[in-house]
């Protein structure tokens, strides 16, 4: 399992949720809480929006508590919008293709959780790629697939049913050809205007969400685990769809059941 955090609103440094909290992100790369590992060792990622419509992404196979361009990185750029991930690998190599957050055009995605016996399905799951995105699909992590499946769902116009969509096709590829816990998912994404997030398992395991204001940052996080035990935090309950635009939160239910069938076929 990987940890992972994400920020909108007024611009601020990226250190100031990356690595200046007591239990900030770099932290949690080697002493995580809520996670079944404490180590997320495995590369780590960012991707920020500025002044271009496509966000800056910057991602390295060192762990995080160890990349002195990280700590630099942080401490010089400022973002109102701004995704990043240490990963804990399930299995794919320690690549800077397999590291998140994943970027197409002005979207950026990230992912915490695991499809089961993905192996087994792998090929399954690219043959779901359309053709047009494929040459996006650099790496062989079950997330960038989700990714460029929900691309090709229509995340543009519907986030949260093309999310469903495509997560109700993965799930019932593992239960076809995979195996337990069949599919357990956080994700972040991002066009660069709205920060999504979604929660959900096919069992009652979901990975831990977390979000906050901040009246001194004037802005909103919104993280795979509490940045400071003093402060409070809201727990987003399981199947749910998180949409976060300015100091606005919309928090709907998030039903791939009831998305099995893909736009394509209906």
């Amino acid at each position: 399992m990987c940890r992972w955090a994400a920020y909108i609103g007024h611009a601020i440094f990226l250190e100031e949720i990356i690595s200046r909290p007591g239990h900030s992100l770099v932290r949690q790369s080697h002493e995580a809480a809520e996670c079944k590992t404490a180590t997320n060792a495995d590369g780590f990622g960012l991707a920020w929006y500025g002044d271009h419509a496509e966000p800056g992404l910057f991602r390295d196979i060192l762990p995080a508590w160890s990349d002195p361009n990280l700590a630099s990185l942080t401490r010089q750029v400022r973002s109102h919008l701004f995704l990043a991930h240490v990963r804990a690998s399930t299995g794919t190599a320690t690549s800077r293709n397999n590291c998140h957050p994943f970027v197409v055009g002005r979207w950026s995605f990230m992912h915490n959780g695991q499809i089961g016996g993905y192996d087994r399905f792998r090929r399954d799951a690219d043959m779901m790629v359309p053709d047009d995105l494929y040459p996006h699909r650099r790496g062989a992590t079950d997330s960038e697939a989700l990714f460029l499946v929900a691309l090709g769902e229509g995340l543009a116009e519907d986030p949260k049913g093309a999310l469903e969509r495509t997560t109700a096709r993965m799930e019932n590829l593992s239960r076809q050809k995979g195996g337990t816990p069949h599919f357990r998912m956080t994700a972040a994404f991002s066009d660069g205007e709205r920060l999504y997030a979604a929660r959900y398992a096919s069992d009652d395991q979901a990975p831990t969400l977390y979000h906050r204001w901040s009246d001194r940052l004037q802005g909103r996080a919104v993280v795979s685990e509490p940045l400071d035990a003093g402060e409070c935090w809201e727990a987003v309950p399981q199947g749910s769809f998180c949409t976060f635009e300015g100091g606005r939160v919309r928090i709907e239910q998030f039903q791939p059941g009831l998305q099995y069938m893909s736009r394509a076929a209906e």
